[in-house]
């Protein structure tokens, strides 16, 4: 069983705005929720949910994932829509909690800063930052 799919930021803020059932789980490393920022789902009455694939600063997979995210309150019919730096990290956790038994989860495209551009910096091309989406950092 495959996961969803793919799903712009874009498409994911307005499925957040319209779904009440949707949430956005940021499987990025407590680091860069810190410096690197957060999508601010305020604004939608909603928070998102934090729990890193990789456990800094080894980035060796968090074994407790599954069990630290069933721990937020998900519940078997949630829209789960997962999110990363850039898209790799998010789609291994949608493809886990798909063979867990979730129906709806899906990886948003590009991630939070999407890949890196010509200078080598990312944020600025593609990703949720780059759609204009609301954000905060610290």
């Amino acid at each position: 069983m495959t996961y969803a799919g793919e799903i712009t930021p874009a498409d994911a803020w307005a499925r957040l705005q319209a779904e009440p059932n949707t949430k956005l789980i940021d499987v990025r490393t407590q680091a860069e929720w810190v410096y690197v920022g957060l999508p601010d789902l305020s604004a939608l009455e909603k928070q998102p949910i934090l729990v890193s694939w990789q456990v800094f600063p080894t980035m060796a997979r968090n074994e407790s994932f599954a069990e630290q995210l069933g721990g937020q309150g998900i519940a078997d019919a949630d829209v789960l829509l997962f999110l990363c730096r850039s898209g790799v990290r998010s789609k291994a956790a949608a493809e886990l909690m798909t063979q867990l038994g979730h129906q709806q989860c899906w990886n948003i495209t590009d991630g939070f800063e999407g890949p890196l551009d010509p200078a080598r910096h990312r944020g600025a091309t593609q990703g949720w930052k780059s759609a204009g989406l609301p954000w905060i950092q610290g």
